[in-house]
């Protein structure tokens, strides 16, 4: 028997970069929706796009089975957003209009909006044009605000790690320094992650501007000690720093062209050893989420419909410890969660000689 709930339809969509647990995060919220609370589940196609085409399907339990293992996202995704969609003459046109307006013709009691810190801003405007949301933190950089983890960046890290796992091999039988690009944005979590449980040398991340000079005494005094290879964890943020100490402003990062290719260069020339980069790209993003990811998705998936069904909405369902709670969104939309210096992992690194770069 369905337990009381003061919402009887909803919408869910996913929005921005796919990443492993969107479908356990659906299944998890269209299923206690349904099941617990008795209510209608409308799944929007294409993120926010088909909000405002009105293109949905309804979620029943077909539509669930087998989700819960299965990567990428069976609503599909874009990073499209209603105040600037592609309009036909190249520009962009604002269809909040139009997305408020299918909203209201579902009689949909809440939207909730699986994504990162883009789809965060984007539900706050909605919630400011008089629409009941709720967010889902998802992405595999791990940087949402007021989270302590996003699902996708466990299966994500497992990912990095294992591609250092066998790069290591390779460096070590050509006595090469090879180079990983990792992704993350903005912020180091994924990098310096699978570069602890990875056993990386160096790991660069945008937290720590790097100095050239001391990425290359690092691989040196490896090279003293009869280490005749190195892994280097390239942040896709990761930045030099200038005189002070600080970033390097991104208008002379881009005259510089300071890249892995250009510090595989650098890194070859001053040491004479072969160096290599590899880049791991959307690899990172794809395929099965890990058991940490599904169980994530699904509690969080299902406390959202719990929230939706006591009539809450505005917020974020984010995690705090072992304890699922509401952000207010205005907490979250426009912040970001970046590697604090002082934390454990940057302190680990630190006690285990892995350099930084500083």
């Amino acid at each position: 028997m369905a337990q009381r709930s003061k919402a009887k339809t909803i919408g869910v969509l996913t929005s921005g970069g796919d990443c492993p647990g969107l479908n356990a995060a659906i299944r998890g919220v269209a299923k206690a929706a349904i099941s617990t609370y008795g209510m209608e589940v409308f799944g929007f196609l294409d993120g926010f796009t088909g909000l405002v085409e009105n293109r949905f399907i309804r979620l029943a339990d077909h539509e669930l089975s087998g989700l819960l293992t299965l990567g990428g996202t069976i609503l599909g995704t874009s990073r499209h957003k209603p105040q600037r969609m592609p309009g036909p003459d190249g520009g962009t046109r604002d269809m909040t209009g139009a997305a408020v307006e299918n909203y209201r013709r579902l009689n949909l009691d809440c939207l909730v909006c699986i994504g990162g810190g883009g789809t965060a801003k984007v539900a706050m405007h909605l919630k400011k044009s008089g629409l009941n949301v709720l967010t889902l933190p998802k992405t595999i950089d791990n940087d949402v605000a007021e989270t302590d983890v996003t699902f996708g960046f466990d299966s994500a890290m497992s990912i990095a790690t294992e591609a250092l796992d066998r790069l290591h091999t390779t460096a070590s039988s050509h006595q090469r320094i090879i180079l990983v690009d990792i992704m993350g944005h903005n912020t180091g979590w994924l990098a310096l992650g699978a570069s602890l449980s990875g056993g990386a040398d160096v790991c660069l991340i945008p937290e720590v501007p790097y100095r050239l000079d001391r990425v290359i005494e690092a691989v040196a005094r490896r090279r003293e000690k009869g280490r005749r290879f190195s892994l280097v964890a390239v942040a896709e943020g990761a930045r030099p720093a200038d005189d002070k100490g600080g970033l390097v402003p991104d208008e002379v990062l881009d005259a510089t062209g300071v890249t892995s290719t250009h510090l595989a260069a650098v890194l070859e020339g001053a040491l004479g050893m072969e160096s290599r980069v590899t880049t791991l790209g959307h690899v990172q993003r794809g395929g099965i989420p890990s058991p940490t990811d599904r169980l994530l998705a699904t509690q969080l998936g299902v406390k959202a419909a719990s929230l939706i069904a006591e009539g809450s909405h505005g917020i974020m369902v984010a995690i705090k410890g072992e304890e699922l709670v509401p952000i207010p969104l205005e907490q979250v939309a426009g912040k970001k969660r970046t590697v604090p210096l002082d934390h454990p992992w940057i302190q680990t690194a630190r006690l285990i000689g892995l350099s930084l770069g500083d």
